[in-house]
């Protein structure tokens, strides 16, 4: 059985060995600067890590898995168009490198390459396999268009909002453990323990990114901080602050956002300040504790090899305490 850190060596070879064409440049050069190291590979290792519980020949998911890693990667490339983003990891976004359609289209093609990558998988398992991504994918698109519907409502609920990012987020981490159960030969049930902790995973993993978009270090965290503030989006945080403010503070809270002359550093100190004084902060933490302790127990739960599971667990308990 492999560890982690050699699961991590088996994806970086298998990303830097991508048979990928060198022409048009302006198409697949884009794809190449996106997968370049920087990422967490957190999805690929998921399916080989949830694979080795179950079968020791990772190679045979080593194709999948990438595929995965690609596919997220497409939906950076069009979500840091739709959010304006100018910094990925921090290095400029590739519609800023080099332009929107670039950027479209070298999109396109990395869900093909994704599709192609996905379909080495074993010919027994490709049908679920399939189903799995399609749905999955489906899903991140819905999560992605109710967010962007969120950011003309006043009214989104925690509820909204949660469901939001598990469809966005969650589904993706959910489909790699339980693409490495299938393609490891696990039954249903445990395949579905698998997919089930993913999605807990999956909200503690967003919920934390939220919180270091506010109260992350923008050198440590790959991105500018404070963007959700700035583009007033309904977060875990923003949406409970309203919910638990005063009327006081609320106009305070409306009077920071409407005021155009306010320099942006200024906003966002402003709102991140209100956040700590209504301990904001310490419930979003609450939060990913909780989903990140959920997602554990299913995990221990696992009828799968002891040792990879044990690993798993360690990986998350250190991914709970990260901060980018």
């Amino acid at each position: 059985m492999k560890t982690i850190p050699e699961l991590l060596e088996l994806i970086e070879n298998e990303i830097a060995e991508l048979d990928l064409p060198e022409v048009p440049a302006n198409l697949y050069e884009p794809i190449r600067y996106i997968l370049e190291k920087g990422g967490k590979r957190l999805r690929p290792l998921l399916v080989l890590s949830t694979f080795s519980m179950f079968d020791d020949d990772v190679e045979k998911a080593l194709k999948p898995a990438v595929g995965l890693e690609v596919f997220h990667n497409f939906t950076l490339l069009h979500d840091d168009i739709m959010d304006k983003a100018d910094l990925r990891r921090n290095r400029p976004t590739v519609h800023k490198k080099w332009n929107e359609n670039i950027a479209i289209l070298s999109g396109d093609a990395a869900m093909i390459i994704a599709y192609d990558l996905i379909s080495e998988a074993e010919d027994k398992y490709l049908r679920d396999v399939i189903k799995l991504f399609n749905k999955t994918s489906l899903e991140v698109c819905e999560g992605q268009q109710y967010d962007m519907d969120f950011e003309t409502r006043k009214d989104v609920t925690e509820e909204e909002y949660m469901e939001m990012i598990r469809l966005k987020t969650s589904v993706l981490i959910a489909a790699a453990m339980k693409l490495g159960a299938i393609l490891g030969g696990a039954n249903h049930r445990e395949a579905e323990k698998l997919y089930e902790a993913g999605i807990n995973f999956g909200l503690a993993f967003q919920l934390q990114d939220d919180y270091l978009d506010t109260f992350g270090d923008v050198k440590v965290f790959g991105k500018k901080t404070g963007k959700d503030i700035l583009e007033e989006k309904k977060t875990y945080l923003l949406i409970n602050a309203y919910l638990n403010a005063s009327d006081e503070i609320r106009n305070r809270m409306d009077k920071i956002f409407a005021d155009k002359q306010m320099p942006d550093d200024d906003k966002v100190n402003a709102i991140r300040d209100i956040f700590v004084l209504l301990g904001i902060d310490k419930m979003i933490l609450k939060e990913i504790e909780k989903y990140y302790q959920k997602g554990r127990e299913i995990l221990m739960s696992v009828d799968g090899d002891s040792k990879m599971r044990d690993q798993l667990v360690i990986f998350f308990d250190a991914l709970k305490n990260r901060n980018k």
